[in-house]
């Protein structure tokens, strides 16, 4: 048996992917502990962000240096590519 404290909305949002998926919580889990099992670790990759990563993150918190497009080739044009 396990037992976890979630946050409400958290398990509410997920519980509704699940059941979109035809899932309930317990299956959810059970598939979660087996491709961990199939990995032989999480089947995800989980990195520690590096500082460029963690300067735009304190910059987007903060609302600087943000750069707005108008469509996808404006975002081509400003990024130079």
């Amino acid at each position: 048996m396990i037992r976890a404290r979630v946050e409400d909305k958290l398990k509410c949002d997920v519980e509704k992917i699940f059941n979109k998926l035809g899932l309930n919580t317990t299956e959810a889990i059970t598939l979660y502990y087996k491709q961990i099992l199939l990995h032989q670790g999480l089947p995800f990759s989980i990195k520690i962000p590096n500082k460029t990563t963690l300067k735009t993150f304190r910059e987007t918190d903060n609302n600087t240096n943000i750069v707005e497009t108008e469509n996808f080739l404006d975002l081509m044009h400003k990024l130079e590519i």
